[in-house]
C-alpha cells in the first residue's frame, strides 16, 4: 500500500497552504508524522495523495517569548520543548506533559502541533495546553486567527481544522508572573499500550496562603477536553488542606462521568485515580508558585 502519492516540503506558510488546496487528491500537513502515518499504516486513516511536511518553516520553528506571551512553534520537536528553560520557567506543565509523549525516539521528532491536531481528548500535550488557557494560531488560505485552544475539537479525533487547507501555527501562552505555577501527571497501563489512563493538568496562581485562581483539565473524561469547573470553584480563595481537598475530590464524583474502557480502565478505578492525580499535580503547583514568589 502506497502511503501517499506525493510528500512536499514547503519553506513558508503560504507555500504549505498552496500544496494543501491545490492538491489533486486528499492532502494533510505532517509534522513528525508519529500519529498520521501509524494510522494509515494500520488502516484507521485512508492514504493521502499529498503530504505536506511543515517541518521546514521557520515560523513554525519558533520558541520564544513575544511580548507578554510565550510562543511554541507547531513544528517543535516535544523533546526540544521538554528541554526549553523557557517553557520549563513559563509553562512547566506543558514541559512535563511533553517529556513523557512516546519514548525517547518518537519525542525527537512528535511534534506539539501534531499532538494537538489529532484531536484526542487525552492527548498530553493538549491537556497541558488547555490548562494554560493557550490560544491557538491557525493559518488558511484566508490568513491567520487566534482562537482558545478547546474550540479545536468537535469529537474524538475529530478536529475543527480544515487539514486540508488549514495548518496549525502554534501556540501563545501567558507569561508566568509571581505566584502562578502549573504542574502535569498521567497514570499509564504498564503493558505498553500508548493509552493514559488518565491525566491531568494544572494552573494555579497563589496568593499568601489561599489559592487565587486555578485551572484543571482533565482527559480523558468526556468526548472532547474538559475544564474540572465545579472542582475549580471548592478550592478558589482556599488553601488546599485535606478539608479542601476532600471537597474537589467530591466534586470530581459529582461532575464528571468517566467511561469504562476495555483498553484504559474501569470508571470506578478512574474516579480513584482521579482522586490521586489531583492530590499530586495541586501538591506540585502550590510549592511551585511559593518557590516562585520567594526566587
Amino acid at each position: 500500500m502506497n502511503i501517499w502519492q506525493k510528500y512536499v516540503i514547503p519553506r513558508s506558510i503560504e507555500e504549505a497552504i498552496h500544496y494543501l488546496t491545490s492538491a489533486p487528491g486528499s492532502a494533510r500537513p505532517i509534522g513528525g508524522g508519529t500519529d498520521l502515518l501509524l494510522e494509515i499504516q494500520q488502516g484507521h486513516h485512508p492514504p493521502v495523495h499529498t503530504l505536506v511536511d511543515v517541518t521546514r518553516i521557520p515560523d513554525l520553528l519558533r520558541l520564544q517569548e513575544i511580548g507578554e506571551r510565550l510562543f511554541i512553534g507547531a513544528a517543535v520537536p516535544v523533546k526540544v520543548i521538554t528541554e526549553s528553560p523557557l517553557v520549563r520557567h513559563h509553562a512547566l506543565a506543558v514541559a512535563e506533559a511533553c517529556g513523557l509523549i512516546g519514548g525517547p525516539q518518537v519525542r525527537n521528532t512528535a511534534t506539539l502541533g501534531g499532538n494537538v491536531a489529532h484531536a484526542l481528548p487525552a492527548a498530553d500535550g493538549m491537556i497541558s495546553l488547555f490548562a494554560l488557557d493557550a490560544q491557538v494560531e491557525i493559518a488558511g488560505a484566508t490568513g491567520r486567527r487566534l482562537q482558545p485552544i478547546h474550540t479545536l475539537f468537535k469529537g474524538p479525533g475529530q478536529s475543527t481544522l480544515d487539514l486540508n487547507s488549514e495548518i496549525i501555527v502554534g501556540f501563545y501562552l501567558p507569561l508566568r508572573k509571581s505566584g502562578q505555577s502549573s504542574a502535569f501527571s498521567r497514570v499509564m497501563r504498564p503493558q505498553g499500550v500508548a493509552l493514559p489512563i488518565l491525566n491531568m493538568a494544572v494552573w494555579m496562581e497563589r496568593e499568601d496562603q489561599v489559592i487565587r485562581d486555578i485551572h484543571i483539565a482533565i482527559g480523558p473524561s468526556g468526548p472532547v477536553p474538559f475544564r474540572a469547573t465545579q472542582v475549580e470553584k471548592e478550592l478558589i480563595g482556599k488553601s488546599p488542606d485535606s478539608f479542601a481537598l476532600k471537597r474537589a475530590k467530591e466534586a470530581i464524583h459529582q461532575s464528571i462521568q468517566f467511561r469504562s474502557s476495555a483498553m484504559r480502565a474501569s470508571a470506578a478505578y478512574r474516579h480513584h485515580l482521579s482522586e490521586v492525580l489531583l492530590e499530586e499535580v495541586i501538591g506540585k503547583a502550590w510549592q511551585r508558585a511559593f518557590e516562585l514568589e520567594v526566587a
